[in-house]
Formats: C-alpha cells, sequence, structure tokens
C-alpha cells in the first residue's frame, strides 16, 4: 500500500493508523497548492480531486476519502478494535464515529481559508465551538476517554489530527478537557510519533 500524504493533514490519522497495524507500506508526500507529489507527478491522476489523503491498494486501485481509507486499513490488521466485523453495530459506530469526525473536520477545515472577513471568522468559529461541545459531549458520554467503547480506534486517531490544528488556528480549547485528553493521549502513541518523524513534524 501507497499512503498519499500531506504534512500535519487529516492524512496524518491514516499514517498513525498504517504505523500502528504495522501493515507494509510506503509513503508519497503531496503539494496541495501544485498538486505534485514530491517525485514530481501529476498528484491529479492519483485523485482527481486533489485532496488527501489517498491510499494506493495496488497500481490502478486508489482509495479516497477518510471513511474509506481507514475503515480497509483496519480491516486489513490483525486489531479487532480497528476491524469490527462488518454487518455488526459496532462496525457501524465505527463508521459513524468518523462520519462524526468529519463533521468537527469541516468546522475547523473552514477557517484555513485565506482572507477571511472579520464576520465570517466569527460565525465559522460559532460553528466550531458547537462541535468542540459535541465532541466533548460525545466524550463525556463514552466515559474511556476513546471516541468507541472498543478503545482506541481510527476515530481517535483522527479526531486527534483535527484536534491538533486548534493551535495554529488560534483556537482555545481549554474549555474542552476531554478532548485535550484524548488529542494528547493519541500523539504519545509511538505510531503517532513516528508518524509525526516521518512527516518531518517534530
Amino acid at each position: 500500500m501507497k499512503l498519499y500524504y500531506t504534512p500535519g493533514a487529516c492524512s496524518l490519522a491514516a499514517h498513525i493508523i498504517l504505523n500502528e497495524t504495522g501493515l507494509p507500506h510506503s509513503l508519497g508526500r503531496v503539494d496541495l497548492k501544485t498538486k505534485q507529489t514530491a517525485s514530481g507527478d501529476d498528484y491529479l491522476k492519483i485523485n482527481q480531486r486533489g485532496a488527501v489523503p489517498a491510499l494506493e491498494i495496488e497500481p490502478g486501485t486508489v482509495l479516497t476519502q477518510n471513511v474509506a481509507v481507514l475503515t480497509y486499513i483496519g480491516q486489513q490488521s490483525g486489531n479487532v478494535a480497528l476491524h469490527p466485523a462488518p454487518d455488526t453495530v459496532k462496525f457501524f459506530h465505527l463508521l459513524e464515529a468518523i462520519g462524526f469526525c468529519e463533521d468537527v473536520h469541516g468546522a475547523f477545515g473552514a477557517l484555513f481559508a485565506p482572507d477571511l472577513p472579520d464576520v465570517m471568522r466569527e460565525r465559522l468559529l460559532a460553528n466550531v465551538t458547537r462541535r468542540l461541545k459535541q465532541v466533548e459531549a460525545w466524550l463525556e458520554a463514552g466515559g474511556n476517554g476513546h471516541m468507541l467503547p472498543a478503545g482506541f480506534t481510527q476515530a481517535d486517531a483522527l479526531m486527534a489530527v483535527i484536534l491538533s490544528w486548534a493551535g495554529p488556528l488560534g483556537i482555545d480549547l481549554s474549555a474542552y478537557p476531554r478532548a485535550c485528553a484524548l488529542r494528547d493521549a493519541v500523539f504519545a502513541r509511538p505510531a503517532a510519533q513516528q508518524a509525526r518523524r516521518e512527516e518531518g513534524l517534530d
């Protein structure tokens, strides 16, 4: 497998899960501005939407979108928490949790747009606050410090990556201690530390 990523982007979650599972893989860095890979290839020929992550399973077969990429990686692993049996409630709860992460992703991601008017930024920050309250409530209801009862899953990795954008975006997370604890616990994992080093983030 080959993971196409941009350092610190949401593709970092797939990178963490690949390291967590120990599945053999290679990496392809992508410049999202130029839509080129580090080797100079046209990334739009790999993923026509130009976003990361993209996971090349075999030559000519590429998965995109976090919900597909993260679920696929989990299904190839021997880690039961990462691949609940299909057609079970646990499987659909995993998809639900990843989908919720994407809701939070959308709220945070909108703030990366350049030259936002102050009024628009205030509206977007209000949506981020709404989503962060939902994250905190989700974690409080679960009671185990993770997104799901099974413990560490793809949803934790993705949520931690999204929450890591708070600093660069100037978002104060001090009112969300459970969210902060989740973020810190994920990035304390050896798989996450390795992924950060491999992406040049540390």
